[in-house]
């Protein structure tokens, strides 16, 4: 029979396993670095680590250019909903050649959680100046748009027609609006940051410059937005967010004004 779920799934054969869930894997990550079929390098060793065990609800894949990279190519954290739909907890495509700021760890090499339990700030800082979002290490792909494609190509795999996203932070659900997601909850409140972000709200006149991640000029910015709410300028952290995805279908929600990333 059909797996219906990530559940159902892991309770098959490992190389079932794999067939099912490197399904999600873009093709065009696969040509872009070369990365041979059957997942192994020319000496014969693993590319793809999955974690999938027998009883377990949930997934984790990551994948390497390289067996010595330091980081994945893509790193996928995926479980069950109560009702047995895909939830993607955690989905990132690295640059491997990109420069990398250790915003996950901190000196002493203790993790920081994604900035949730402590925070790396000397790196932030620098990831904030080169360009990057608050959470990433590397650089990303833009490969969200081929993603997207194949995970939907998953998910229907399993006889669903939607999922569930867990937008870590302020700019992954922009960047999700932009390709066509909706919001189970949390819609409310990304338009009140909207509007306290705007001329004359609490949220842009608390961009004072009084740390590297509250610049005035954030305010327009959806990336600056993101690392001024990491850096804590809410006053609670940005969570209790989750988004849907509607297979093959756009939402059109747009709750941000600000137009520069």
């Amino acid at each position: 029979m059909t797996p219906r779920s990530i559940a159902s799934v892991n309770q098959l054969p490992q190389p079932i396993k794999e067939a099912l869930y490197t399904r999600f894997i873009p093709d065009e990550l696969i040509t872009q670095f070369a990365i041979p079929r059957d997942f192994r390098d020319a000496q014969g060793r693993r590319l793809l680590d999955l974690r999938c065990a027998s009883g377990a609800t949930d997934v984790v894949l990551a994948l390497r250019r390289r067996v010595d990279d330091p980081d994945p190519l893509l790193y996928a954290h995926l479980t069950d909903t109560v009702m047995g739909q895909v939830h993607v907890l955690l989905y990132v495509v690295n640059d491997p050649d990109s420069p990398r700021f250790d915003v996950d760890r901190m000196p002493d090499g203790s993790p920081t959680h994604f900035g949730s339990v402590r925070r790396n700030l000397a790196a932030e800082a620098q990831a904030c100046r080169a360009g990057l979002a608050p959470g990433q290490v590397h650089r990303g792909l833009r490969a969200l748009r081929h993603s997207i494609s194949a995970f939907e190509e998953f998910v229907v795999s399993l006889g669903q027609s939607m999922y569930y996203v867990e937008p870590l932070h302020y700019h992954n659900a922009i960047l999700f609006e932009g390709y066509g997601f909706n919001y189970q909850r949390g819609r409310r409140r990304m338009e009140s940051i909207d509007r306290e972000f705007a001329p004359g709200g609490p949220l842009r006149a608390a961009l004072n410059g009084s740390t590297p991640f509250r610049q005035p000029e954030f305010a327009s910015r959806i990336r600056g937005r993101s690392w001024a709410i990491h850096d804590g300028i809410l006053g609670e952290p940005f969570h209790d967010m989750t988004m849907y995805k509607l297979v093959g279908e756009q939402a059109g929600i747009r709750t941000s004004t600000a137009t520069e990333w």
